[in-house]
């Protein structure tokens, strides 16, 4: 798993305009229009069992739980017409909906 450019520096962003290191919190929960849910959260440290993906100075936090259906993947940083959002790419996902929140496997 891959934390782009484009995620590290947002994350470098929101912890400038938040005056303190935030980690972006990256989990996988069952539900979802597909099956399963991309769960998206700024946190200030990480538990003691997470694994931790850097780029240029920033983090993601990912549960043990969450790993295996991430495997592979990349966390990014989207700023489209639609709105502005982090996104996983993630070569598990046998579909995802058109929104691109949730996936089966």
């Amino acid at each position: 798993m891959v934390l782009a450019d484009s995620a590290a520096r947002r994350l470098a962003c929101l912890s400038e305009a938040e005056g303190r290191p935030l980690l972006l919190r990256v989990a996988v929960d069952g539900g979802g229009c597909s099956g399963f849910q991309y769960r998206f959260e700024l946190i200030e440290a990480p538990a003691a069992d997470d694994v931790i993906v850097r780029c240029d100075g920033q983090a993601a936090a990912v549960d043990p739980v969450s790993l295996p259906l991430l495997q592979g993947s990349e966390i990014a940083f989207v700023d489209e017409l639609v709105g502005a959002r982090f996104v996983v790419g993630n070569p598990n996902a046998a579909s995802s909906c058109g929104c691109g929140v949730s996936f089966s496997i």
